[in-house]
């Protein structure tokens, strides 16, 4: 991209009022099609905010290195299995988002950020944003996890995409803070205690800033390794978290624990 390009993309992002920035616990992807407390505050969440655009980072698009997306037509991705047909018909055709990703390039200094042409939207981004913004007419964009960084590598790279809520890009974290599928008990929200105790202590946490015990929550013993088997769920809740302003105000919303071992806490930062 020549100068002359990149600066009319620019116009086009012009720096405006601060966009808020979300963690969303996205769970069962059932909740795309239902309506219940969890998908109600998630709409709750939305309202009033206009973005000219929305970038996704979502537990459910690994990759070696890290990739956007730049499909300007971005497929829906139904990627799961055992759900009724319903779900498989579900379609959030919203466009993509392909000047917003070059920027979003062009804000990353300290890491290379490589163009995806094939990835659409998987299900954690479509099945929180088809209750948040309904009619699929703003654009959205996906950047990958890469997963051979660390998290504190993944946190300092959300820190990079900081002016991008400059830009009128409302960024969402998509993933879960406890997820433990081998110990999920699908027919009961009973908490485990160790799941009970660990969001608790995130809780916390997210609420002193205490952001370094969070990236290295390996050292938080027995209660987080069971809550945090994998950490594909994990990392978009440290990309919002690195997003953090000074004068941002924290509010939680969905703080509970489904299948016993699903966290489904969820904050947004404005």
């Amino acid at each position: 991209m020549n100068l002359q390009s990149f600066d009319s993309l620019a116009s086009g992002f012009a720096s405006t009022e601060r966009m808020p920035v979300l963690f969303v616990g996205h769970g069962n992807p059932m909740n795309a099609i239902l309506e219940n407390e969890t998908t109600a505050n998630w709409r709750k969440m939305a309202e009033g905010i206009q973005p000219k655009a929305i970038l996704c980072i979502s537990a459910h698009w690994q990759t070696r290195g890290t990739l956007v997306t730049m499909a300007p037509k971005p497929q829906t991705i139904h990627d799961f299995g055992g759900f009724p047909k319903e779900l498989f018909e579900v379609q959030y055709p919203a466009p993509g988002a392909p000047e917003a990703a070059h920027l979003l390039i062009q804000q990353v200094k300290t890491h290379t950020v490589e163009e995806d042409h094939e990835w659409g939207l998987d299900h954690g981004t479509w099945s929180v944003l088809i209750k948040m913004f309904p009619k699929a007419d703003v654009p959205v964009f996906q950047l990958s996890l890469d997963h051979h960084m660390s998290p504190a590598a993944h946190y300092a790279l959300g820190e990079e995409l900081k002016a991008l809520r400059h830009k009128g890009i409302l960024i969402v974290g998509s993933g879960n803070s406890i997820h433990n599928l081998r110990q999920a008990r699908w027919n009961s929200d009973q908490p485990y205690d160790w799941a009970l105790a660990f969001d608790s202590r995130i809780k916390s946490m997210i609420e002193n800033q205490d952001h370094q015990s969070l990236i290295h929550y390996a050292n938080l013993g027995t209660e987080a390794l069971l809550s945090i088997p994998t950490n594909e769920h994990y990392l978009p809740m440290l990309y919002t978290l690195a997003l953090r302003n000074p004068q941002d105000q924290l509010t939680f919303f969905n703080e509970t624990i489904e299948m016993s071992a699903i966290g489904m806490r969820s904050f947004v930062l404005a």
